[in-house]
């Protein structure tokens, strides 16, 4: 995997990876529809210092979850786009909007998950693991990935 750099749409905001994420979901709950406005979201699964904001400002924005849990967005100042999030609290461990990326197809799924709220059109491919709610991440995760998770988190 080549280097990872993208932005926002104003490209005020400009950011590289400093690394390939650990996982890759697309979520299909009802949260992430409403939220980014569309059939599902692709997050990668990162430790935040592996984010390098080389250009623009980022500032976060509170958001409602059905869990209540927490939910900030990371958005441009300027243009609003949303970059990554932090589930849970967790600012260590960012979800970054795999689609940010200049190259939107670099990143593609480990998973399909809340596929119980995926709307009625999208087709899966049959490759690619799909949970109803969520998954084992011991089954899923690779073996390096779930280190980096542990040594971030503590926890897996």
């Amino acid at each position: 995997m080549g280097e990872l750099e993208g932005g926002c749409a104003c490209g005020a905001v400009r950011y590289r990876l400093t690394s390939g994420p650990m996982f890759v979901h697309c979520c299909h709950c009802s949260d992430c529809q409403r939220q980014v406005g569309s059939a599902f979201v692709i997050n990668a699964l990162i430790e935040t210092d592996r984010i390098q904001v080389l250009s623009g400002e980022i500032a976060p924005t509170a958001m409602p979850t059905d869990s209540g849990r927490p939910h900030l967005v990371y958005r441009c100042t300027g243009c609003g786009t949303t970059l990554w999030s932090d589930y849970g609290d967790r600012k260590a461990m960012s979800f970054l909007r795999a689609t940010t990326l200049d190259d939107r197809a670099a990143l593609s799924p480990d998973v399909h998950i809340f596929t119980r709220s995926k709307l009625p059109w999208v087709r899966l491919p049959p490759d690619v693991p799909a949970f109803e709610i969520y998954y084992d991440m011991a089954k899923q995760w690779p073996a390096e990935s779930l280190a980096r998770r542990r040594a971030l988190l503590g926890d897996c």
